[in-house]
């Protein structure tokens, strides 16, 4: 048995037991992948793929349980060079953080100016994606935290940690009739064409389940991933919007009203979200530690690991 085997288990499951794909991952032949595949089968006794010809497609039982083993062994390898570099490079490395566009633009800012100053020799790299790609760049190794709304606590491989709360607000462009409302309500809101965020962005559920409880059919006439394509096209006339209040920026949104939404929609919370069992650098826990100041270190620490 050795590493070059246990990484092809995995990345069997990764790439949807397609040996090429496996092959290409890994800088070898696909004959190459079937030969170590057989040879640990034989190892082992046991068959790890069902199969149809010569190709495979899944798991046995065997293969399953397997591979849980696998991603724990390859993870805790992966965990001695982090501890190795925690002592040799104390404070230089690389940090990959993957998150939406509202808290890249509009939440992290701040926290990602402090965490340089304190750590100028790390770099970071900042991947902006879906709540469903952050949950699979984490499950992956390829990023070391994630942060998002959706989707990261119903992952069981992930430890998550709220980050911030926010709600949803109202924008309209200025003289907009819905200002001489006394008190906003769902039912003035949606007798307006709505622009907001896409299915599965920003809390867009919750934003359809208001509307759904108060049994009204609000026209979204157009769907966008952040807030700034949102507020432009609200700003043009197209519709009044819903944002994440968190995107709001009065200087730069001066030609927009924000309207007081507050017994509109629920309270949402965003996670930062970490891979149990991945072992966190110093720097890489000082920004966790910025991000959820509430959570001690010995929390995040403890549920980690």
């Amino acid at each position: 048995m050795n590493f070059q085997q246990l990484r092809i288990i995995r990345e069997a499951a990764r790439q949807n037991f397609n040996l090429t794909e496996v092959a290409n991952i890994l800088f070898t032949s696909q004959s190459g992948v079937s030969k170590h595949i057989k040879d640990l089968e034989d190892e082992l006794g046991v068959e790890l793929f069902e199969r149809k010809g010569k190709r495979l497609l899944g798991f046995t039982g065997p293969g399953r349980e397997i591979l849980d083993v696998v991603e724990r062994i390859l993870l805790d390898t992966a965990n001695i060079k982090r501890v190795a570099q925690q002592y040799t490079e104390e404070d230089e490395g690389s940090l990959s953080l993957a998150t939406t566009h509202t808290q890249a633009r509009y939440v992290l800012p701040p926290i990602i100016s402090e965490f340089k100053k304190a750590f100028p020799r790390v770099h970071l790299e900042l991947h902006q994606c879906g709540p469903e790609e952050i949950v699979t760049l984490l499950k992956a190794g390829k990023v070391d935290i994630g942060i998002a709304t959706e989707a990261l606590q119903d992952e069981p491989s992930l430890v998550c940690f709220p980050f911030h709360s926010w709600q949803h607000a109202v924008v309209v462009p200025k003289h907009h009739p819905l200002l001489e409302e006394k008190e906003l309500t769902l039912e003035a809101v949606a007798q307006y064409s709505i622009i907001t965020y896409h299915q599965g962005y920003t809390g867009r559920r919750s934003i359809d389940l208001a509307f759904e409880q108060a049994d009204l059919h609000p026209d979204i006439v157009m769907s966008a991933l952040d807030a700034d394509v949102i507020k432009t096209y609200v700003e043009l006339g197209l519709g009044i919007g819903i944002i994440a209040s968190v995107a709001w920026q009065p200087q730069r949104d001066s030609e927009l009203v924000l309207l007081d939404s507050t017994d509109l929609f629920p309270v949402k919370t965003t996670q930062l979200a970490l891979r149990r069992g991945h072992y966190l650098r110093s720097f890489a826990l000082r920004l966790v530690q910025l991000c959820c100041q509430s959570v001690p270190q010995e929390e995040i620490q403890q549920q980690v690991q």
